[in-house]
C-alpha cells in the first residue's frame, strides 16, 4: 500500500480530471498535491470530483482553493461552493464581506497557490491545476482538527487551511481559512517591476 492509501484508506484519489498524490516532506510529515484538469465552475460541478467525499482534509482544502478561483466570476456560487465545504456551519455576512474585502481585485491572491505561478508571471498558473498541502508537527494537535500547511508563490512563509471532522460521518469540512493574507503584487500592477 502506498502512502496514500496509508493515509487515506477509504478515499477516492482518482477520477475524471481529478488525482491526488503524496510523499513525505523532508521532516517525514505527509505532503499530498492534488491536481484538476479544470476547476468547478458550479456547485454540481464540484460535488461531481472525488473529493467531494470530503473524505481527507486535503481533498476539502484542495477543493476550499479551486471553489475560491471563481469568486472574480460568480461571487454567488463561490459562496455556494464554500457552504457546501463549510457543512453544518454556513458562512455568515461577516464572512461573506471578508471574502469580498480579500479578494475584490485580488485574485492573484487565490491563484498564487497553485503550481507554476509566481509575481513574475502575474500568479498564472500551470496547467493542469495542482495544489500541495502538508502537515508539520501541529497539525493534528487539537482531536478532530487537521491544520494543513500550503504555499504561496507570493508569500515568504507558508498559509494555513484549518478542517473540522465530523465524526459521526467521517467527514472533513473547512473550518477557517488562513489563505487569504496580502502578498506581493504581480509585475503587472507593481510600478517597480
Amino acid at each position: 500500500m502506498g502512502i496514500l492509501e496509508n493515509l487515506f484508506p477509504k478515499a477516492k484519489t482518482a477520477g475524471p480530471g481529478f488525482a491526488m498524490s503524496a510523499e513525505r516532506t523532508a521532516q517525514g510529515y505527509a505532503s499530498v498535491s492534488i491536481t484538476f484538469d479544470a476547476l468547478p465552475a458550479t456547485l454540481a460541478e464540484l460535488k461531481a470530483l472525488p473529493a467531494a467525499d470530503l473524505g481527507t482534509p486535503y481533498g476539502t482544502a484542495a477543493l476550499t482553493v479551486a471553489a475560491l478561483n471563481r469568486y472574480e466570476e460568480d461571487r454567488d456560487t463561490t459562496i455556494e461552493m464554500v457552504n457546501f465545504l463549510r457543512g453544518p456551519r454556513p458562512m455568515s455576512v461577516y464572512e461573506q464581506q471578508f471574502l469580498r474585502d480579500r479578494l475584490g481585485g485580488k485574485m492573484y491572491v487565490i491563484r498564487s497557490y497553485w503550481a507554476g505561478t509566481s509575481p513574475q508571471n502575474n500568479y498564472t498558473p500551470s496547467l493542469p491545476y495542482r495544489i500541495t498541502f502538508y502537515e508539520d508537527p501541529y497539525s493534528y494537535q487539537n482531536a478532530g482538527y487537521c491544520r494543513l500547511n500550503c504555499r504561496s508563490s507570493g508569500a515568504d512563509s507558508p498559509r494555513q487551511i484549518t478542517l473540522r471532522k465530523k465524526e459521526s460521518t467521517g467527514e472533513w469540512f473547512l473550518w477557517e481559512n488562513y489563505l487569504l493574507p496580502d502578498i506581493r503584487v504581480p509585475a503587472e500592477a507593481d510600478p517597480w517591476a
